[in-house]
């Protein structure tokens, strides 16, 4: 196993992070995966294509082949979701399949999107269900291989280790890392006008792509059901039904019932957090820290802020 003289230069160590070998090779998928859904925000039906690709070349989006890499670089911030965006082109709501391929170890492969919609500069992947099991469950129907490079050789699969405590904040909200020798993620909420929702809390330790199949990947996105309207009149959640939404009411409570765990809101948390630092991968590296994380009330803006607290230093 080795590390490209590219990828290298890419790991710079700072008093920050510390990239460090997981004693893995970087990993792509077996073969082509192809699934079609209907898109959360916009309302249309999306096509998706994960192609295998090379060793140390990471996740990346092809957009009419416009390349769009699946790096905090190019994140924007949007209304409930994280996007995408280079050269007037976006791609939205890709948290959850990132989250499935970060939590899966997919390393490296290409994402072709179609939607069917009008609009030639955006398209967006499908919400399914709300949560990340489609993914991946087609994921684990494909298999993974040991992705090689250019010249036929596999390449070391490095992680960010913390060094250091790290914190970013805005008004309550509050995301905290602490160094460690494993991942752990504690994630709270708190939507006090619903007691099904009023500071909730899930914490758990990463140590296999198994538990993340199993305890987060199942865990659907939640709703507020008096503010459904609101998100529609602003041109959101066109696609948003009881089939791919976990609806809470202020009066009435869990409206949609069962759900799949206690804490299913929170480990919903927990999946949008892996898909958004996972934007802090690099040429097939891990981009969830190890470290301990605790997170408080936070969102796709917030992570997307604590993953720039750490690029900045890295």
């Amino acid at each position: 196993m080795r590390i490209p003289r590219a990828a290298m230069e890419a790991f710079k160590f700072s008093a920050l992070i510390s990239w460090r070998s997981t004693g893995k090779q970087q990993q792509t998928i077996a073969r082509c995966i192809e699934k079609t859904g209907r898109a959360l925000h916009s309302g249309d039906l999306s096509t998706v294509r994960i192609w295998p690709e090379l060793a140390g070349t990471g996740r990346y989006f092809d957009f009419r082949s416009l390349l769009i890499p699946a790096s905090i670089d190019f994140a924007e911030d949007s209304p409930l979701c994280t996007t995408l965006r280079k050269d007037g082109h976006s791609v939205r709501t890709v948290e959850h399949l990132l989250s499935a391929l970060e939590g899966t170890g997919v390393d490296n492969c290409r994402i072709e999107i179609m939607n069917s919609g009008s609009d030639d500069t955006s398209v967006e992947v499908p919400i399914f269900d709300g949560s990340a099991r489609e993914w991946v469950e087609a994921i684990d129907q494909v298999g993974l291989t040991d992705a090689m490079d250019c010249n036929g050789r596999s390449c070391d699969r490095v992680a960010p280790y913390l060094t250091q405590p790290v914190h970013v904040s805005k008004g309550d909200s509050v995301i905290a890392a602490f160094p460690a020798n494993e991942t752990n993620i504690s994630y709270g909420i708190d939507f006090p006008q619903v007691s099904d929702l009023s500071l909730k809390w899930y914490s758990s330790s990463f140590c296999t792509g198994s538990f993340y199949s199993k305890q987060i990947a199942p865990s659907r996105t939640f709703c507020i059901y008096e503010e459904v309207e609101k998100m529609r009149s602003a041109g959101l959640i066109k696609g948003g039904s009881a089939e791919n939404a976990v609806a809470f009411s202020i009066s009435k409570g869990l409206l949609n019932p069962p759900l799949r765990s206690l804490e299913e809101p929170c480990r919903h948390k927990v999946l949008d957090f892996i898909g958004d630092v996972s934007l802090f991968a690099r040429r097939g590296s891990q981009g969830l820290p190890v470290a301990n994380i605790i997170a408080f009330k936070g969102g796709h803006s917030l992570h997307a802020e604590f993953v720039r607290k750490l690029s900045s230093t890295s």
